[in-house]
């Protein structure tokens, strides 16, 4: 499949074909708070996590169609030999769930998914083999294009052998990530995270002086403080002491210096930090189990998800269908098929409001019992595919033609007004 060697960079004295390079992986960053960021230590962040396997497990769990065009409709292409690839397995290791969601995990922490495109000798897909972004290398070619250097294997692939999905990007070759473009902000967080670890590790409930009075006299020898202080550290430092009880002796006083967690505002530094991160990611804070206050589980949090759905969701799925099409599709084919990821299940409202959506769909005239049982996930039935039309909806024409009287029916009025 790859062929070594397959381009030259410019050579020292300017022969050769012109390279441009752009390294497609994060090394990492250092942050103003002093806190060197890097995609494993971003990880490591729970927001960070939360809002990255939350995008990938939303795009993993959601099916992937290949559809063709059939004049004014469409139906499922499973003929397709590209059909079960997207849908069902993209390679003999990875399920469907399991490439996608590696696939968008990537694109979430490093901005770029690559996955090489084996094909037969047909030329037909046969299996998308998903590579780290941290050993692929993208290089903008002589013709504009981009091509794709494996540094493990010292290879160099065109743009047909490579399925390239890319985040947002400055240039158009290469996408970046909230967490490449955001170091002081993570590296705030983390450094907030790091503080107050070393406040529950290191500091006493409730950090202070020992007072002792003058008529007590001063303690012999340093030696004594120290193991005053230490046995003070020992029993009622850290984690595993707090809330003990301390006696002191000899008119000794335990005076609080240091203003507490709460007083300090850490945890409102805590909560910030996490609204930072969910903000870089669009994700609603609520999707991360962080409640707000003034929203209650009703109509707030479903239009919240809703939300998610129209303005996190779609913007990945629609880029990620552009770059299958672009890649996976060939151009003559576009025109009668195309790839798209069905959202229905996650755009469904409760029960209540599904059955009068389906009610007010079923009166009008535009959905049959098949369609809702469809939506639904149930079987079809016999006689399921009739649609009805409301009597009170006629043609106007229709409806002059009926408020004229016939000949018969002027006659039968004169009849009766004899009588």
């Amino acid at each position: 499949m790859f062929i070594p060697q397959m381009f030259r960079t410019t050579s020292p004295n300017g022969t050769g074909q012109d390279w441009s390079r752009w390294i497609s992986s994060i090394t990492g960053g250092s942050s103003k708070a002093g806190v060197f960021i890097t995609p494993e230590k971003a990880m490591a962040f729970g927001a960070v996590r939360a809002c990255v396997t939350l995008l990938a497990e939303s795009v993993a769990q959601l099916p992937c169609e290949l559809y063709r065009r059939e004049g004014e409709g469409r139906v499922r292409a499973t003929d397709h030999p590209l059909y079960d690839l997207i849908h069902n397995q993209p390679n003999q290791k990875d399920t469907s769930f399991e490439y996608y969601e590696q696939g968008m995990g990537c694109l979430g922490i490093r901005g770029n998914h690559f996955a090489l495109i084996e094909r037969d000798a047909d030329a037909n897909i046969k299996e998308l083999i998903p590579i780290h972004p941290d050993k692929v290398m993208v290089l903008k070619g002589p013709d504009g294009l981009p091509y794709y250097h494996l540094t493990e294997v010292n290879e160099t692939l065109p743009m047909r052998m490579m399925h390239h999905i890319k985040a947002f990007s400055f240039d158009g070759f290469v996408g970046v990530s909230p967490i490449q473009t955001n170091v002081d902000t993570l590296g705030l967080a983390l450094a907030t995270e790091e503080h107050a670890s070393g406040v529950f590790a290191n500091g006493t409930t409730m950090s202070g002086v020992i007072e002792r009075p003058k008529e007590s006299g001063s303690i012999e020898s340093q030696a004594k403080v120290d193991e005053l202080l230490n046995k003070w550290k020992e029993r009622h430092s850290g984690l595993r002491n707090a809330f003990s009880v301390a006696l002191l002796q000899e008119g000794m006083t335990y005076r609080q210096l240091s203003m507490d967690n709460e007083k300090a505002q850490l945890l409102e530094s805590r909560r910030f930090s996490v609204e930072e991160i969910c903000r870089l990611y669009k994700i609603p804070l609520h999707m991360v189990q962080l409640n707000d206050k003034t929203t209650s589980w009703g109509s707030g949090i479903e239009s919240m998800s809703l939300g998610f759905v129209i303005y996190t969701l779609l913007p990945w799925l629609k880029r990620i269908e552009a770059a299958q099409t672009r890649d996976l599709l060939l151009p003559s084919e576009r025109g009668k098929y195309y790839i798209e990821f069905n959202v229905q299940g996650l755009l469904r409202g409760d029960q209540k409001s599904r059955y009068e959506s389906y009610a007010i769909g079923r009166q009008w005239g535009w959905l049959s019992v098949n369609d809702i049982r469809r939506l639904e996930n149930m079987p079809p039935i016999p006689g399921g595919n009739r649609y009805l039309t409301p009597l009170n909806m006629v043609d106007s024409k229709q409806l002059q033609q009926s408020m004229e009287a016939t000949p018969e029916q002027l006659n039968q009025i004169e009849q009766i007004l004899r009588m």
